[in-house]
């Protein structure tokens, strides 16, 4: 029995081991018609190991912590809602933990100490009035003496707080402020300031503090100053001798429900919450866009590689006249096809690196992630690609050679030397019908209302672009005979010779027209779709605005609500609004099971709202926002299926489970935020307790300078706050954030970036396989001027095609998502992104066929009508 299987495995590997040798002697013959495969695999390459080490970095790197790296463990709350096993979103404010934690975690064994954290976002004044930032921008962190255990802080002049007056500064931060002891300083927390005396100057472990700076009180101050008496924001614990941090976390977890247990670097995920919010974006945004790409390129390899091997016609067919069987010539494409697909990928996996890091220094300009988020580099990236390329490359070979091998050797020379005509009938039946299924998915109204009918109408562009796929040659042919002859004039050589060449060879000139309609689209309907929105919320916002002035905080800290008692009773202020904003969560029925889902809210006051804020409110009352009631845009009231009257299921930022009942609906929440609540509400459950804005509006009459004049006087013992007009309001980032355009643009630019590097590829694959016919073109008495007009006369072929069937694809999926979020059927298009995408198009081919055709004129024609094909 181990002597047959001996033998059926020689019989497998021998055989197989001759078609790689077969492989590589084809290869080495025919470098030009593989370089066009190997490029398109090893951009795919590149782009999926990009994707794939954003990924692995988001699942596995952080921070090292600064103020905790004393602590062998630090204790958080669920900082995350869970989808499911795999699936979280988290929450846009910290979620703390009851103090009483505290005494229960130190009741452990293995638990030397536990402390609880407090952390109050404050801003330091020097006695000059001179604000202090931290390093690089970081904030100022406010904490009780206790917590400096954790780091250890140790006392380097000067004694610990005992007061509530009293103060100590980290050395760096004393530095910068040149604060010395004694010195008096302020503290404002969100717009309060307070005096405090500089008793100490603590020096931190190691290098100091890189993400922030530290002040010191005395413990009941910075209770007092959180506004949280029974909540801690952390628990820190040092372990006993001879515990390690696996086993005190693991004990810890199992007596003290409620609680999660961090070491290592995993530490710098509670200190630091931006550095865990960019791990749950950096994780779901690489994988999305992975996934996507992973598409595209699996798309575009098989593209590429089936028109390398269709090239080969006449020396496959002749292969089987002279006896191959299918099985020989399957194989000896499939050995052809891993090795290119193998080096190619390798050979793409480093620039892929660097295409990684490229991509994580525009997620820190577009403040998603922290400049300090270190990158993990390993195997597991290259590795997917590796097998993702080359699974790619070999579906493709064994489609290419599925039609060769399958055919009598007698016709196979026949069939050869013309190209076929017919699509295939599953290519053609798959293309068909993905048309009205797209259309149904984007006008139909069969998705769920609200933001999933412009979700869907987004994602069925897709739907689309393999359309275009399937039936690029069939389309080419239509255009051909509609506009043909108003493209290239029959009456001239060249004129008739591209008309002619483009019928002849539809499917050869599809392989290069389809996938630059393919980019147009999606290009289109990414461009398109956010100008859309953006245009959509920009019109709410300037109309909805009713505000003369509004009140804004110079530091990140916010407007307390203190400031709304100053300024109400400033002579011309007829009503102001406090605006407080959050991400909330959404759980909502769908289909047999609940979704959930992150909207921008807002917090208002609702006395005389329409005064300083018109939501332009279709049901209900906005006057009866009190106490746990919501009011909700038209498009998520649709999203969640809820009614005026009815109740939802919403979880506040800090992650506060509320049933709140819906008192509205209104249309202006691409501008101001689909959820609107109570304002107190909405600050009681952020991290510092503050208002974002406060808007006014004047009594009609009122000199605006004068009133602005005013209002500064009233807010003058609240430094950090600021006065400004309308315009500050609306140029402030929106419910959405400020950084999304730029994540937005940075894969968009890699997707077709891609697009046009196969695009290019395939047009010059193309064109410089045809040296042959130009030779034979010549030798019948064309011209080389006359070549380059035809070629010209096949470009305008190839651009007009791909912007009307690009720009035909995009007005569905348009259509639908201006319907889902303006309830207009007219987008938003750009000029300037029109013309943008029609003058790349233009450039793309138009360049990549004039370089081809002169590199394929070279030769002379005597000596290129004997060449290879």
């Amino acid at each position: 029995m181990v002597i047959r299987r001996i033998r059926r495995l020689v019989r497998l590997v021998v055989p197989y081991r001759k078609d790689l040798s077969l492989a590589w002697s084809t290869i080495k013959g025919r470098k030009g018609g593989f370089v066009g495969s190997f490029i398109a695999i090893a951009a795919g390459s590149a782009v999926i190991t990009a994707c794939g080490t954003l990924l692995v970095s988001g699942l596995g790197t952080g921070v090292t912590p600064e103020r905790y790296s004393g602590a062998a463990v630090v204790l958080g709350a669920q900082q995350s809602f869970w989808l499911d096993e795999t699936s979280e979103v988290r929450y846009s404010e910290r979620v703390t933990l009851p103090a009483d934690k505290v005494a229960d975690v130190a009741a452990v064994p293995g638990v030397q100490s536990a402390i609880g954290d407090v952390n109050v976002e404050v801003s330091v004044l020097t006695s000059d009035g001179d604000a202090v930032a931290g390093p690089d921008g970081f904030p100022v962190f406010g904490r009780g003496w206790s917590a400096a255990a954790l780091a250890p802080f140790r006392v380097r002049e000067g004694r610990a707080p005992a007061a509530p007056d009293e103060v100590v500064l980290d050395a760096d931060l004393a530095a910068r402020g040149d604060v010395s002891l004694d010195a008096t300083v302020r503290l404002v927390v969100g717009s309060i300031p307070s005096s405090y005396r500089v008793v100490g100057i603590a020096t931190a472990p190691g290098d100091g503090l890189d993400r922030q700076s530290a002040v010191f009180v005395t413990d009941d101050e910075a209770t007092k100053l959180s506004g949280r008496p029974d909540r801690v924001d952390a628990i820190g614990v040092l372990a006993a001798p001879g515990v390690t941090p696996e086993q005190l976390a693991e004990r810890i977890t199992a007596a003290v429900p409620g609680v999660v247990a961090h070491i290592g670097t995993g530490r710098g995920d509670v200190e630091f919450l931006d550095v865990g919010d960019a791990r749950s974006l950096v994780v779901e945004t690489a994988a999305s866009f992975g996934g996507t790409m992973v598409l595209i390129v699996v798309f575009v390899v098989a593209s590429t590689l089936a028109l390398s091997v269709r090239q080969r016609r006449r020396e496959l067919a002749l292969l089987r006249a002279i006896g191959a069987t299918p099985k020989q010539i399957h194989w000896m494409i499939g050995a052809e096809m891993t090795l290119v697909s193998s080096v190619g990928a390798v050979v793409g996996a480093m620039p892929g690196v660097a295409l990684a890091f490229v991509m994580r220094g525009v997620f820190v300009l577009a403040d998603a992630m922290p400049p300090d988020f270190q990158m993990r580099v390993g195997l597991l990236p290259v590795l997917a690609s590796l097998v993702l390329c080359m699974t790619s490359a070999r579906l493709a070979g064994w489609l290419v050679a599925r039609r060769v091998a399958k055919v009598s050797p007698v016709e196979a020379l026949g069939d050869a030397t013309v190209e076929p005509k017919k699509l295939g009938w599953v290519r053609l039946t798959v293309g068909v019908l993905l048309i009205p299924l797209g259309l149904l998915l984007t006008l139909g109204n069969v998705a769920s209302p609200g933001d999933s009918a412009a979700d869907t109408a987004g994602s069925a562009v897709l739907l689309f672009v393999v359309a275009l796929g399937c039936l690029g040659p069939l389309l080419l042919r239509g255009a051909i005979v509609l506009f043909g002859s108003r493209l290239n004039r029959q009456s001239t050589a060249s004129g008739f010779l591209a008309q002619a060449n483009a019928w002849a060879n539809s499917q050869r000139l599809s392989a290069a027209t389809i996938p630059l309609a393919m980019g147009v689209t999606l290009a289109a309907v990414q461009v398109f779709g956010a100008s859309t929105t953006i245009a959509g919320a920009q019109h709410q916002l300037e109309d909805g605005l009713r505000a003369d002035h509004v009140l804004t905080a110079s530091s990140g800290a916010g407007v307390s609500p203190e400031v709304m008692e100053a300024v109400r009773g400033v002579p011309g202020v007829t009503v102001a609004t406090p605006v407080a904003r959050m991400q909330v969560l959404l759980t909502f029925p769908s289909e047999d099971s609940t979704a959930t889902k992150v909207f921008a809210a807002q917090g208002v006051a609702p006395e005389r709202l329409s005064e300083t804020m018109d939501l332009a409110v279709d049901q209900g009352d906005i006057a009866e926002l009190r106490g746990e009631a919501v009011a909700l845009s038209r498009v998520v009231a649709q999203t969640v299926r809820a009614k005026v009257g009815g109740t939802i299921e919403l979880r506040l930022g800090d992650g506060t489970l509320v049933k709140p009942r819906v008192v509205a609906i209104y249309e202006n929440g691409l501008g101001f935020g689909d959820v609107t609540l109570p304002n107190d509400l909405v600050v009681a459950h952020t991290t510092a307790r503050v208002d974002t804005a406060v808007l006014i509006r004047s009594v009609d009459g009122t000199d605006p300078e004068a009133l602005t004049g005013a209002l500064r006087g009233a807010v003058e013992r609240y430094p950090t706050v600021q006065v400004g007009d309308r315009q500050t309001f609306l140029a402030a980032p929106g419910p959405g954030g400020s950084g999304d355009w730029a994540l937005n643009l940075l894969f968009q630019t890699v997707l077709l970036g891609y697009i046009a590097i196969a695009v290019v590829n395939t047009l010059v694959m193309a064109t410089t396989a045809r040296v042959r016919e130009f030779a034979m073109l010549q030798l019948i008495g064309a011209s080389r001027d006359q070549l380059r007009a035809m070629m010209n006369g096949e470009a305008r072929i190839v651009v007009f095609s791909a912007l009307l069937f690009g720009l035909l694809a995009t007005i569905p999926p348009l259509i639908g998502i201006s319907l889902g979020l303006t309830k207009s059927p007219v987008p938003s298009i750009s000029l300037t992104g029109l013309i943008a995408i029609a003058t790349l198009t233009i450039a793309l081919s138009w360049g990549a066929i004039r370089m081809a055709t002169r590199y394929a004129l070279r030769p002379a024609p005597v000596d290129a009508i004997g060449g290879r094909e």
